[in-house]
């Protein structure tokens, strides 16, 4: 099942959504493990702030092609590439929009996991 946030990027209300289908997604369109990216993002946030930002610019890459991958899954009329549709935006701060993200795609892994556990004591294994 998948989960869905509104986040307010720029003044705009723009909705995500978090599914079973992401990592796959990410993996045909950017050739990299969503997991893997995530997990440096979490940890590159946590160790700076805005003020003080040693996220380089590969950093951000990554986390404008989740964003816009999850916020593409949520609403077909996103354009078709990062680059539109951060066009549509002034400027935001990761520092704000990142651990949002990451907050939805923990919640969306935490319903697969519930999910599993509920079919494994259905199925008596």
């Amino acid at each position: 099942m998948a989960v869905t946030k509104t986040i307010e990027i720029d003044g705009q209300e723009v909705m995500f959504r978090a599914s079973a289908a992401i990592p796959r997604l990410y993996r045909n369109k950017f050739h990299r493990d969503i997991y893997r990216d995530l997990n440096e993002l979490q940890k590159g946030i946590s160790e700076n702030d805005e003020e003080n930002s040693s996220l380089d610019t590969f950093s951000l890459e990554l986390f404008e092609n989740i964003a816009w991958l999850m916020a593409k899954h949520a609403d077909k009329d996103v354009p078709d590439s990062p680059e539109e549709w951060l066009d549509g935006f002034n400027t935001f701060s990761i520092y704000e929009v990142l651990p949002q993200i990451i907050e939805l795609w923990g919640v969306n892994t935490e319903q697969q996991v519930q999910s599993k556990k509920n079919i494994m004591r259905q199925s008596g294994k």
